[in-house]
């Protein structure tokens, strides 16, 4: 029935895809099912965002209690003006309102998707858009703006600050906030519809297998652990050139452990040092986190940052970047991270943790009761269901 029957739209979904707004959607999507919503996933067959060709069959199928509709991807766009118009907006020069739109439709388009909303909408009670910053979410949010739902996932970078996307953020049914500093920003960017602070949710594992874990991947040394997306938007850059200085300079002896998507790449004199676990089946990923001596956020770009959380859950110490006005917020309510402001704080933080690993560890149990009180999902999916319920009939 219509009351109980919701459809999710993010551009990718799936077990091997590796993204903190995409990994949000597809928990808060099973996290309602199982409390009774009836749930699809409208998604593209993209598994990369990087090319967003399709990589997956178009068609529908279930996933552990939701319907998966997979519609195909489009590339009839101009990438050439859209790559020249990216370059301007990444340096924060004025672009036009067309700029714009050539922009948005030269990565991919979904018009099967778009079509499909268009003739069903009327079915469902919501439809929960994120994030922000695709085709998905700008065109579909104009099919039924009284029933849309936007997680946004903002950042504080030039695109947020384009014209396309006030009406998404100002004229949609309600906005999903992740986080009170995201909030803060959609504030300072224009009129806002409706909107509360939801939180994102992190699921509790049962128990931690760490030494298991190294066993079986054969990584008997202490070491700094990062997950996500291996680019420099996400800081990834920074933390192998502070890594790398640490070594040289200090003698650091940790080595460096990735999981995640991206080329790695490290400098020839660390290369034995840093380990690439590439992509991580999800029930290894706490016990990864539990080895760890040390993880680090380095990225500015985060609108929740579950990585932390995870880390802390696992008893893990965390460094993270103050220039990401989310994750600092996290590490002072929580009193249970350090933050640095530039590459050489990082290098010391770096140092720190491989002197005193125990210092970042006693840490982490506030963070974990931090997360716990804050983020476990029944706390977050009864702040969804009672947003849910403002919605108008």
């Amino acid at each position: 029935m219509v009351e109980r029957r919701l459809a999710f739209v993010p551009p990718r979904y799936g077990t091997d895809v590796v993204g903190g707004s995409e990994s949000v959607v597809r928990e808060a999507a099973h996290g309602l099912a199982a409390r009774g919503w009836q749930v699809e996933i409208l998604t593209t067959c993209a598994r990369s965002h990087y090319t967003w060709q399709n990589a997956y069959a178009p068609g529908s199928f279930s996933d552990g209690g939701v319907t998966v509709h997979r519609f195909p991807t489009v590339h009839d766009g101009h990438k050439l003006a859209r790559d020249t118009i990216e370059r301007r907006i990444q340096l924060g020069l004025p672009v036009t309102g067309d700029e714009e739109r050539v922009w948005l439709n030269g990565d991919f388009r979904v018009p099967e998707l778009f079509h499909h909303l268009l003739r069903h909408a009327d079915d469902y009670r919501a439809i929960v858009l994120s994030p922000y910053l695709f085709w998905t979410t700008v065109n579909c949010a104009v099919v039924a703006p009284a029933k849309t739902v936007v997680m946004p996932c903002l950042h504080d970078e030039h695109y947020a600050y384009l014209g396309l996307f006030r009406p998404v953020l100002g004229e949609s049914g309600q906005i999903w906030f992740l986080s009170g500093p995201e909030h803060e920003l959609a504030h300072r960017l224009g009129p806002l519809a409706p909107h509360r602070v939801t939180g994102a949710g992190v699921h509790v594992p049962a128990s931690y297998d760490a030494a298991g874990w190294r066993r079986r991947r054969g990584v008997e040394r202490p070491f700094v652990l990062y997950a996500g997306r291996r680019e420099s938007g996400k800081g990834w850059d920074q933390l192998l050139g502070a890594y790398t200085r640490a070594v040289i300079d200090h003698g650091l002896d940790l080595d460096l452990v990735t999981m995640g998507v991206g080329p790695v790449e490290p400098a020839p004199v660390v290369a034995s040092r840093v380990i690439d676990l590439g992509f991580v089946d999800e029930a290894e990923v706490p016990s990864v986190f539990a080895a760890a001596d040390v993880y680090v956020q380095p990225s500015r770009n985060e609108s929740f940052s579950r990585t932390i959380m995870e880390a802390w859950l696992a008893g893990t110490g965390v460094i993270a970047n103050a220039a990401s006005e989310v994750v600092a917020w996290h590490c002072r309510r929580s009193a249970a991270g350090i933050t640095y402001t530039d590459f050489d704080e990082l290098v010391q933080a770096l140092v720190v943790a491989g002197e005193n690993p125990g210092a970042l560890r006693r840490l982490a149990d506030a963070g974990r009761d931090y997360v716990l009180a804050e983020y476990a999902w029944p706390a977050v999916l009864d702040r969804m269901e009672a947003a849910l319920g403002e919605l108008p009939a």
